[in-house]
């Protein structure tokens, strides 16, 4: 690359006939050395600039393949704990039913009394099930939470850079 130094040391031959006047040829070096130089040091000064802003670039790209990855790890999460508490429930109701034709076939009397125990139970299951329902639901919240304030931040990030 041409210095500005290179453009103002460059001399040129000065011929006897038909040459360029002299004066005239030094004035317009002067001038594109000046422009030249004003360039040159512009383009030195915004290289780290430029460099600055792709490191901040690349470090915003990494934040967001992680909140992605965050993102769909907490989807699937999200989705095996409902998958495993529909299961539960399917399978608490499915006990709850078998054991309850056992009683009814063995004696009416003994029936009645475990229809209420089971009832209990049902309710104690269902209990349960509420309670898994509602831990998915707070972990829901908390896993929305964390992407909102890491949405958030990379908001504040790019106010701040600007």
């Amino acid at each position: 690359m041409i210095t500005p130094l290179d453009i103002e040391n460059k001399k040129f031959t000065k011929q006897m006939m038909n040459g360029y006047n002299v004066d005239e040829v030094d004035e317009f070096l002067d001038e594109v050395t000046e422009a030249y130089e004003a360039n040159y040091k512009e383009l030195a000064a915004l290289r780290p600039k430029v460099e600055e802003l792709n490191a901040s670039l690349e470090r915003y790209k990494n934040i967001e393949n992680t909140l992605q990855n965050t993102l769909v790890m907490a989807q699937s999460t999200a989705e095996e704990v409902k998958n495993v508490a529909k299961q539960q429930a399917e399978q608490i109701v499915s006990d709850a039913q078998r054991e309850a034709d056992n009683i009814i076939r063995t004696s009416k009397e003994s029936a009645l009394k475990a229809v209420g125990e089971l009832e209990q139970q049902i309710r104690m299951k269902e209990q349960q099930f509420n309670d898994v329902k509602k831990q998915f639901d707070i972990y829901k919240a908390k896993m929305e939470s964390l992407l909102i304030s890491q949405s958030e931040l990379i908001k504040e990030i790019n106010k701040e850079d600007e």
